[in-house]
C-alpha cells in the first residue's frame, strides 16, 4: 500500500516537482492550497503532510503554522521545505528573520 500526502501549496511553482517525486517513490498525493484546507484535513487517511515551499513569511503562509500545531497534537508527521521549514519553526517558538544578504541554494 503506498503512503498517502496531504501536500499544502504555498503558490509555489516547485511544489510540482515535489509531488512528483512523492509520486516516483509510490506514494500518493493530494495537493491543496494553503488558504483552501482545513486543519482537519490532515485526518482524513493521509500518512503525512508536506508544506511546500512558497513566497513570504510563515505568519503569512495560510492555515502552515496551524497545521503544524494541529499534526502535533494528532501524530500526523509533518515535512516542511523552505516556507514550510521557517513555518515549522515557528510553530515551534522559533523565530524566522530575513539574512543580511539574499543567498539561493
Amino acid at each position: 500500500m503506498s503512503a498517502r500526502i496531504l501536500v499544502v501549496d504555498n503558490y509555489d511553482s516547485f511544489v510540482f516537482n515535489l509531488v512528483q517525486y512523492l509520486y516516483q517513490l509510490g506514494a500518493e498525493c493530494e495537493v491543496v492550497r494553503n488558504d483552501e484546507v482545513r486543519t482537519s484535513h490532515a485526518q482524513d487517511g493521509f500518512d503525512g503532510v508536506l508544506l511546500s515551499p512558497g513566497p513570504g513569511a510563515p505568519e503569512q503562509a495560510g492555515v502552515c503554522i496551524e497545521m503544524v500545531r494541529h499534526c502535533a497534537e494528532t501524530g500526523v508527521p509533518v515535512f516542511g521545505v523552505c516556507l514550510g521549514m521557517q513555518s515549522m519553526a515557528v510553530a515551534y517558538g522559533g523565530v524566522v528573520d530575513r539574512a543580511p544578504e539574499l543567498l539561493h541554494g
